[in-house]
């Protein structure tokens, strides 16, 4: 059910207030929480644990498992701290976004969190701020180390204008920065302890975050630990220096996703 204030705001029946429009045929409603711009997309019959997918940065770019996944009644979320690079800053914004979900709109306590390239910096970071809030993590080519990109240290080609972009949001200096211990590769102890699985997928030519400085150290750290990764291997991405590629296998993402939100969201009788 849907109604239509004189104001011209929609108002969903489960509380969602926001500007409203279509997204892949999906309702979608756009609203603020604080200062940052978000949205949520509703599943026209929501799963009754309701769960959702919380997507870092980019994120239109390989929706296909999110339509998926809205059919199967997950809600689809998006907070705009587009530029923070997973800052302190941005930690805090996420953390308002998450009770609004939460507690607002009764959204599941653990959520799947989904990144695409820079993305890796937000989820991981927050995950590890929070490991008894996720249910999973799945991750598209994902920036694990920020030495890598944007600072382009090693075999990557780098982006020197978000690398200083990225010493503002955090308020270093170079020197600073590269001493930084709490990029996602160093984050991985308190997410393992708590059992969240993870799902990578690399293009293994990607020139922009090579994977043998992101996903690759942070797999062979993350099973150290005792945690449990999957690496999905594209041998060449064609397109962006070998950082964008067609989606091989959406119903894979969707499946571990839904695999996961139902395991971690069962109820406790502790």
């Amino acid at each position: 059910m849907i109604l239509l204030h004189s104001h011209g705001v929609l108002t969903f029946a489960n509380n969602w207030k926001g500007k409203p429009s279509l997204w892949k045929d999906y309702q979608r409603f756009d609203f603020k929480v604080g200062e940052k711009a978000c949205y949520v997309v509703v599943p026209r019959k929501p799963a009754s644990e309701k769960f959702w997918v919380w997507r870092a940065r980019f994120p239109g770019y390989h929706s296909e498992a999110d339509v998926l996944l809205l059919d199967r009644g997950f809600h689809i979320a998006y907070i705009n701290t587009n530029g923070m690079l997973g800052s302190p800053h941005a930690m805090k914004h996420w953390d308002e976004f998450y009770e609004t979900m939460t507690q607002q709109h009764g959204l599941a306590s653990k959520v799947a969190l989904e990144a695409v390239s820079r993305g890796g910096l937000f989820v991981y970071r927050w995950a590890a701020r929070h490991p008894d809030r996720v249910a999973c993590i799945y991750a598209d080519v994902p920036v694990c180390d920020f030495k890598s990109w944007p600072l382009g240290q090693g075999r990557g080609i780098g982006d020197q204008k978000t690398w200083q972009n990225l010493l503002k949001q955090y308020g270093f200096t170079e020197v600073q920065a590269l001493a930084y211990r709490k990029n996602p590769i160093d984050v991985l102890a308190p997410i393992a302890k708590a059992k969240i699985p993870l799902l990578h997928i690399v293009t293994m030519n990607d020139r922009i975050v090579p994977p043998s400085e992101n996903t690759l150290i942070l797999a062979e750290r993350y099973r150290s630990f005792g945690g449990a990764i999957e690496v999905i291997e594209i041998e060449k991405g064609p397109r962006v220096k070998g950082h964008h590629f067609d989606h091989p296998n959406p119903i894979r993402v969707a499946d571990f996703i839904q695999k996961h939100a139902q395991q971690k969201n069962l109820p406790s009788f502790e």
